[in-house]
């Protein structure tokens, strides 16, 4: 059977362009190599840590919160194995939900590794070795990405003691002591679930800065916010070994800017220094795509690869691996192949770092504006001149808004405090819409809300707070 459509992965970018494709009437299939949807996001990744999260930020309120507001509990005790369950669920109510979306959309689901024979050729190999050869007027590559590791490092996965983020996500007890090699988002999440339910985190970051690529003023609060819940940070630091011993394992590491070398040792590593674009066995080279220095599938402003009727989306190609990024370029592709003028707007991507307090951002950061020489005004408003905050014990985190110094128009805004990742989005839609700070100080906000500091910030970039 020839398709008008095959998408290789059904991650986050492949089952939405799937998704959207079948929705525009075009004939689609997809392949898939593991038993369910949703790929390492729904699977191991997005969904599986914030239940984690969620739920380990419950156990800490229940801990330090609940007393200051009256409900008298007694001392939470921690049942890790439902905790555990709760995540297991709630990642199985979504893969089954893709499933009913495949059939809901009629769309052929080939269960197999795929891989690239040619332009309108694409093989699927099952689980018992058969093949099959599969006609399709365009393919999509949407095969997301795979743990990076530590470059020149050999470091052994066993998921128990030495972990990736898929290993920290199900350990059987609470580590007394917790390693994190990487102080970026995937670190840091998982490094606070640990944290939350009793454990002593070290992080282990090759830069001077923790969230590398954020707002500079943001990663130095939260460095210190996380200190006072117990993080120990060893920035600066150059990761030489991970080796696992009788009871745990150690990690090496020396200064980047010279010095000696330090060994600590923990009862569990998570090894957290990033992704890697998933291509192996894509068969790119003998169709002739091209990849780029990193790996990644070379793509043009219409997200085609080289070889024509060939397009790549998500983590496999250039720009941030966010779900949310990869599901936008699905779309667009679909868009593109039915005819139609599929287009992804990257300057207003939102990123979340889904700790507590939260942490998001979408736009340029003052580093970023500073290094291309653009002239800006920056307004900030605090989260404990906030009246929703203090009524439920929030008060950590601020709100920064960036404009433009001559036309006001918002080139960026980032929040930390609790709730951060659901008030980004009018920041992104006034950005979407090239708004500037004085529409969104002017814009009506219900109160009390948390969004008022989102108001009482932009007030702030134009003009004055009323409120502090």
């Amino acid at each position: 059977m020839a398709y008008d459509v095959v998408v290789i992965g059904t991650g986050p970018g492949g089952y939405v362009c799937a998704i959207k494709a079948a929705q525009l009437g075009l004939k689609t299939a997809v392949v898939e190599k593991l038993p369910t949807h949703g790929g390492t996001c729904v699977n191991v990744g997005c969904i599986p840590s914030k239940a984690l999260l969620h739920a380990s930020e419950m156990f800490m309120e229940a801990q330090h919160s609940f007393q200051a507001l009256g409900i008298e509990v007694g001392t939470p005790k921690l049942n890790l194995k439902q905790m555990l369950a709760h995540k297991a669920q709630t990642v199985e109510q979504n893969t089954k939900g893709l499933d009913f979306l495949m059939k809901k959309n009629k769309i052929d689901v080939l269960r197999g590794t795929g891989s690239v024979v040619a332009a309108g050729k694409v093989a699927v190999t099952a689980a018992d070795g058969k093949v099959q050869q599969v006609d399709t007027k365009n393919i999509v590559i949407a095969t997301g990405s795979d743990v990076a590791g530590i470059p020149g490092v050999k470091v052994e996965f066993d998921e128990k003691v030495i972990l990736s983020s898929t290993g920290a996500l199900d350990l059987e007890k609470v580590p007394g002591h917790m390693i994190v090699v990487g102080g970026g988002v995937i670190g840091l999440e998982l490094g606070s679930v640990w944290a939350r339910l009793g454990a002593k985190v070290t992080v282990v970051e090759y830069l001077d800065t923790i969230l590398g690529g954020m707002d500079g003023e943001i990663a130095k609060q939260f460095q210190r916010m996380l200190g006072k819940q117990g993080f120990d940070f060893k920035l600066g630091a150059k990761v030489t070994a991970v080796t696992k011993g009788k009871k745990g394992a150690s990690v090496t590491f020396e200064p980047v800017k010279g010095g000696a070398a330090e060994t600590i040792e923990a009862d569990a590593v998570l090894v957290a220094t990033g992704r890697r674009p998933y291509t192996d066995g894509l068969g790119l080279k003998e169709a002739g795509v091209e990849v780029d220095e990193r790996g990644r599938v070379k793509t043009d402003g219409h997200l085609r690869t080289n070889v024509p009727g060939i397009y790549a989306i998500g983590d496999v190609i250039a720009g941030p691996m966010l779900a949310h990024k990869a599901e936008e370029e699905g779309v667009a592709v679909a868009e593109i192949i039915a005819g139609q003028a599929g287009h992804v707007n990257y300057d207003v991507i939102p990123g979340v770092v889904y700790t507590s307090p939260e942490i998001a951002s979408v736009g340029k950061t003052e580093e970023q504006l500073k290094a291309e020489g653009i002239a800006y005004n920056a307004g900030k408003f605090p989260f404990s001149a906030n009246g929703r905050a203090r009524a439920s014990l929030h008060t950590d985190g601020f709100v920064k808004v960036l404009a433009d110094k001559k036309t006001d128009r918002v080139l960026g805004v980032h929040i930390m405090g609790f709730g951060a990742g659901e008030m980004i989005h009018e920041a992104a839609v006034l950005m979407e819409f090239g708004g500037s700070s004085e529409d969104l100080a002017r814009t009506c906000h219900a109160h009390p809300t948390m969004s008022e500091a989102v108001k009482e910030a932009a007030l702030a970039t134009f003009a004055k707070p009323i409120h502090m």
